[in-house]
């Protein structure tokens, strides 16, 4: 929440330290913490109302609700895509002639002619 390290910390102990004074130290920072134990609490329980009254956890809810149906419809598209181009294959195959009943045709046949010699 705050950007404070060590150092600024030190600091503002020393500070405190010379304008309070070492007898009403321990006090004030009990009192200080005992403010801001109340601040957070108030904090807290304001937070928690607000999110009851206009309901964000079922906000949270619908919001996850919607992204995994997203996530379910890019699936789905991912995998339609998928059985097309494996449904398209790059050359058709060659259908078979209802007559061929699974015979393999030979070459058309050459008419055989008479060989004639050489002269």
């Amino acid at each position: 929440m705050f950007d404070i390290g060590f150092a600024e910390l030190l600091v503002i102990g020393l500070v405190s330290l010379i304008v309070i004074g070492p007898n009403r130290l321990p006090e004030a920072i009990r009192t200080l913490a005992l403010w801001l134990g109340r601040a957070r609490r108030t904090y807290s329980q304001f937070r928690k109302d607000l999110e009851q009254e206009i309901g964000a956890d079922e906000i949270r809810q619908e919001l996850h609700n919607e992204e995994i149906m997203a996530q379910l419809k890019d699936t789905q598209q991912q995998i339609k895509q998928s059985f097309d181009i494996d449904a398209k294959p790059s050359s058709a195959p060659k259908q078979q002639n209802p007559d061929d009943k699974g015979q393999q045709q030979s070459p058309p046949h050459k008419p055989s002619q008479p060989e004639q010699p050489n002269e």
